[in-house]
């Protein structure tokens, strides 16, 4: 494995990073009564320190079970029916999360070094991220946590070179 592939497995803390960024903004859509239609996205992004550069990747689009592939807000009252999700009538991502995920991703690789799509000619790795988990949690009436779960899998002319699950979960408000 070249010493450029190793250095963009290395960059799976900058993934688990953004994966838990996207809890945080889940938690965003809080508990209260909502009068109006409300539209969340992840805010702008976090600005970041300057790093190495990374070798040219292929990121391509984030891919969702049929459940995450809208614009709702997922919940799940675990304290009650931990087996059944629901969403919020009047709260909606401004997209789908696996379109605000690649944004971001591709926004995150490319400070540090060219991004590509699947489209594209060149030969480089492909990093390919499947979205398993995208929801709040309720703990109890008053306790809530945002959940993301996600696993990702590069590779380098079409052989797997690495693949990470993550998970990652964080109080909300």
């Amino acid at each position: 494995m070249s010493r450029s592939i190793h250095r963009l497995l290395s960059s799976r803390a900058a993934l688990a990073a953004l994966l838990a960024f996207g809890v945080l903004a889940a938690g965003c859509a809080g508990t209260s009564a909502v009068v109006s239609d409300s539209r969340y996205d992840f805010g702008p992004p976090p600005q970041t320190a300057a790093a190495a550069r990374l070798p040219a990747v292929k990121v391509l689009e984030v891919g969702a079970p049929a459940v995450l592939e809208s614009d709702r807000l997922i919940y799940r009252l675990s304290y009650a029916d931990a087996q059944q999700t629901a969403t919020y009538a009047n709260s909606h991502w401004t997209m789908m999360p696996s379109q605000l995920l690649t944004q971001r991703l591709r926004g995150a690789f490319g400070a540090h070094g060219t991004v590509l799509t699947g489209a594209d000619g060149v030969a480089a790795p492909v990093l390919r991220v499947d979205l398993t988990e995208f929801e709040q949690v309720f703990d109890s009436q008053t306790e809530s946590h945002g959940a993301v779960g996600a696993r990702v899998t590069l590779t380098q002319n079409g052989k797997v070179v690495g693949q990470q699950t993550f998970a990652a979960r964080a109080p909300a408000r």
